[in-house]
């Protein structure tokens, strides 16, 4: 079972439906099975700014944040409930906008691939 926690600041319209199916597609074409759980945060740029600034260490605007547990500094060790929590996902709604817009894609196509591309960083994939 994988369960979602989304939580949203109430002015950013999300389609949760979006969010939750990248996250279980992601998970299933990675042949990932068992007990997860995701926690995803849909706001706003100052939020974003903020998070970028302590995690980070830089000042930059991003479309989305991955935290895993280890960063965050959990542990990926099962607790006693068995559910294996994989971490956070930070979107900033107005940059998804912004994004869906400058790619000439619909908002919700643009919300399942920052979601996708943040999963895959939850389950260790990273980039340059």
């Amino acid at each position: 079972m994988v369960r979602v926690l989304i939580t949203t600041e109430s002015q950013y319209p999300i389609d949760q439906k979006v969010v939750k199916k990248a996250i279980f597609d992601t998970l299933k074409r990675c042949k990932i099975k068992g007990d997860y759980e995701i926690s995803v945060l849909v706001a706003g740029k100052k939020k974003m700014l903020d998070l970028s600034r302590k995690y980070l260490k830089d000042n930059s605007l991003h479309e989305v944040l991955a935290f895993s547990q280890e960063e965050s500094g959990g542990s990926f060790g099962k607790p006693r409930d068995n559910v294996l929590r994989l971490g956070d996902v930070v979107l900033c709604w107005p940059e998804v906008l912004k994004c869906a817009s400058c790619d000439g894609v619909e908002t919700d196509d643009e919300v399942y691939l920052l979601t996708t591309h943040a999963v895959l960083h939850l389950l260790g994939e990273h980039h340059d």
